[in-house]
């Protein structure tokens, strides 16, 4: 049958292709006539102008060209002119969520989709093929784009409901542990957002700015053998290249949002830098804070290095042993033996000192034995596998550049996605905009 059918010179690929066209032209026809009348006729109530207060008028009709996931439609609405200010509206485009722009809703969500997850040219070929849509990478990266600096827009008003929100002391305790964890990851720039900024180049110039992320998560239960296990479906996240007082608010609000004052405990995990530090300081004082178990085992790892520079053996012998001692909680042990072992002022023996220090100073975060015999996560890893798939993956690829709106709407877009909270913005557009 399949040699029968080459020979008749089947394609069934082709065949497929010409029926979802045509299926897809005819359901265009079909939204096109579902549309007239939307927008036009007499308003029920006089229509004011936003910006003067004057009464608006009626001027006639004006059609526009919409790009939907059907293919291009054309409809006609009702155009409103101030006879003050000249401003226009347009109640048929408020109706369908489409003010300021000729793309659907549906067609705005399939682009910010693709050009959230691949490269705006990819994105391009993906609707292409996918969907039988033809729209240029450009377009991609404006919809896109323009999708995930509305979002922010929506979320600044969720975060300001949510960091008004007062504690009474009679909340529920749902949660039996929420944890909140905060790290950093370079971000591409184009050059013009890096003037006057010090990096790590051999210039002393920067390649890139810092994208902040944070998580909150839950954890209810332990595994067979004692290990914390988080919920599934429980992390939620929030990033965007932003001062560290300004990203403290958006976690401390999204933490609120996911039950903060809930959970009969609260953990922030971090590497220890000062910034997360103070961030759990403001915003957190009521959670333990736990150093990062992998970040305390790499600096333990270059104090030996510092320490006995050249001798391997030497070297590999106390870095296990150390690293021992560190999940044991026995810090105060590591730091006695380190001070022993200095000699001299030179470079690497000043190096050892800061070392020692960070573990001085971070010391009473790093009882490990302690924190596990708990139950309780040591390490920060959620948030810096985050690093790499919420951000790396479509941020950090090779030849990207960033405008810092660009990658912030990127950012916002890819954690509305793994927090698992799209239909929740496209909802509260839908019940936003006037139906009659």
């Amino acid at each position: 049958m399949r040699c029968a059918a080459k020979d008749r010179g089947v394609d069934l690929e082709a065949w497929e292709t010409a029926i979802r066209a045509a299926a897809l032209a005819g359901g265009a026809r079909a939204l096109a006539r579902l549309l007239e009348g939307m927008g036009c006729g007499r308003q029920a109530e006089p229509v004011n102008c936003p910006d003067c207060g004057h009464r608006m008028e009626s001027r006639g009709r004006r059609s526009k060209r919409l790009l939907t996931i059907l293919g291009p439609v054309w409809y006609r609405r009702t155009r409103l002119e101030c006879p003050g200010c000249r401003g226009a509206l347009y109640p048929g485009d408020e109706a369908l969520d489409i003010v300021g722009t000729t793309r659907s809703p549906g067609m705005r969500r399939m682009m910010a989709r693709t050009g959230s997850k691949s490269p705006f040219k990819e994105a391009r070929d993906d609707l292409r093929v996918l969907a039988g849509l033809t729209v240029s990478a450009k377009d991609v990266e404006r919809v896109a784009e323009g999708v995930g600096a509305d979002m922010q827009g929506w979320l600044r008003g969720e975060r300001r409901r949510w960091a008004a929100y007062r504690p009474t002391g009679l909340e529920p305790k749902r949660h039996e542990v929420l944890y909140v964890e905060a790290d950093g990851t370079g971000v591409p720039m184009v050059p013009q957002e890096l003037t006057g900024r010090r990096g790590k180049q051999p210039d002393g110039s920067a390649r890139t700015r810092e994208a902040k992320l944070g998580c909150v998560f839950t954890q209810t239960t332990r595994d067979g053998d004692g290990r914390p296990m988080r919920d599934p479906d429980s992390t939620s996240f929030v990033g965007g290249i932003e001062t560290a007082g300004k990203f403290g608010q958006w976690l401390y609000a999204e933490a609120v949002r996911r039950g903060l004052y809930e959970a009969k405990r609260v953990i922030v995990l971090g590497d220890a830098a000062e910034w997360i530090k103070q961030l759990q300081v403001m915003h957190f004082p009521q959670a333990t804070y736990i150093t990062d178990l992998y970040h305390a085992r790499e600096h333990v790892a270059e104090l030996c290095q510092d320490l006995f520079c050249g001798q391997d053996k030497r070297i590999t012998h106390h870095r296990i042993r150390w690293w021992a001692d560190l999940d044991a909680g026995r810090v105060e042990k590591i730091m006695g033996e380190a001070e022993r072992s200095v000699r001299g002022d030179g470079p690497r023996s000043q190096k050892a000192r800061g070392q020692i220090a960070y573990l001085a100073k971070n010391k009473e975060h790093m009882r490990y034995a302690a924190f596990r015999r708990e139950g309780l996560f040591v390490g920060s890893g959620v948030v810096e596998a985050g690093c790499r798939s919420v951000i790396g993956q479509r941020l950090k690829q090779s030849g990207m550049e960033w405008s810092v709106r660009g990658a912030n709407a990127i950012i916002t877009l890819r954690c509305m996605f793994q927090s698992g909270r799209l239909e929740e913005y496209w909802e509260s557009r839908t019940a936003c905009a006037p139906l009659s």
